[in-house]
């Protein structure tokens, strides 16, 4: 019980790592009374996220941050012997890597030592189970000598000795590179840019519930309907109600894509009052229903 305990802790630092290459400062660790070296780590990580919020702030500037358009999907194809057969093309851009660096390469030349006892633990799992299906936080070294912690999911193909290894990660350097992720406000409208931050953040951190009213927003923000809504369309050219809209689809795509959580759960999980509304909603987003997609071996509805 104390081990499995220990593995959601570490767990959710990597979540806190994840949320922060995305952008997203408002993320923090749940506090615990366990003041070990797990404790002192996860209330370093909420220490440093507030600061860089706040620094953002107090120099003008609004930050866009958690957009799931960024995130990439890396995939591989591994034969029996774990040597990589085929990748996706997101792969080299995110990992820095020449596609003929990786082509026809040991898979585990790209795992950090750190991580080196989990991945051949999940080998010798894979080896001996033809339904395999495991997803497990691995660290990679990247071509250009960076760490890149990633959630993994580790699956055995049906009537294939092929062995898929599927991910998430965030292209920083397009972020960072590019201004439209990061917008500077006037000096003059630099308290109202907060607010907009705050709500900004808010909704993000309140997927899974059904969005308030305007009016209702404008009370908890301490601000009046109008300047909530056209501030929030100046800043981040889009309404309130589009920006909770989306991003809910977004993240609900992601889970449908990633987890084996049934898709009743994950309607739920995003704010939808019923898997009806959700399945109309998603179709009409994403052109296809969430049902259509491939979520290998343990697929559950």
């Amino acid at each position: 019980m104390e081990n499995q305990t220990t593995q959601q802790r570490i767990k959710a630092i990597y979540q806190m790592l994840f949320e922060m290459a995305t952008g997203n400062l408002s993320f923090r660790i749940f506090k615990t009374d366990q003041n070990d070296e797990i404790g002192k780590l996860s209330e370093m990580l909420n220490s440093l996220a507030g600061e860089m919020h706040d620094i953002l702030l107090q120099s003008g500037y609004v930050n866009p941050h958690y957009s799931y358009q960024n995130l990439v999907q890396t995939t591989f194809i591994l034969d029996d012997n774990f040597i990589i057969r085929s990748f996706n093309a997101h792969v080299p851009e995110a990992l820095y890597y020449k596609s003929e660096e990786l082509f026809q390469v040991d898979f585990g030349k790209f795992i950090a030592p750190q991580s080196f006892s989990i991945w051949n633990q999940k080998k010798n799992e894979a080896s001996l189970d033809d339904n395999y299906h495991s997803t497990v936080p691995l660290i990679f070294i990247t071509g250009n000598y960076k760490l890149l912690p990633i959630f993994c999911t580790i699956s055995r193909l049906r009537y294939s000795d092929k062995i898929i290894v599927n991910s998430i990660t965030t292209i920083l350097q397009e972020l960072l590179s590019d201004p439209k992720y990061v917008i500077k406000v006037n000096p003059e409208k630099q308290s109202e840019a907060v607010v907009m931050q705050n709500l900004y953040d808010y909704i993000l951190n309140h997927l899974e519930e059904p969005l308030p009213t305007l009016k209702e927003l404008a009370v908890l923000f301490d601000t009046n309907e109008y300047k909530l809504k056209q501030g929030f369309r100046e800043l981040f050219k889009t309404s309130i109600y589009s920006f909770y809209h989306e991003e809910r689809l977004k993240r609900a795509h992601l889970m449908v894509n990633q987890t084996n959580i049934p898709l009743k759960e994950i309607a739920i999980m995003n704010g939808f009052n019923s898997y009806l509304n959700f399945y109309k909603a998603f179709k009409k987003r994403f052109k296809y229903a969430p049902s259509e997609i491939d979520r290998g071996p343990h697929e559950a509805v």
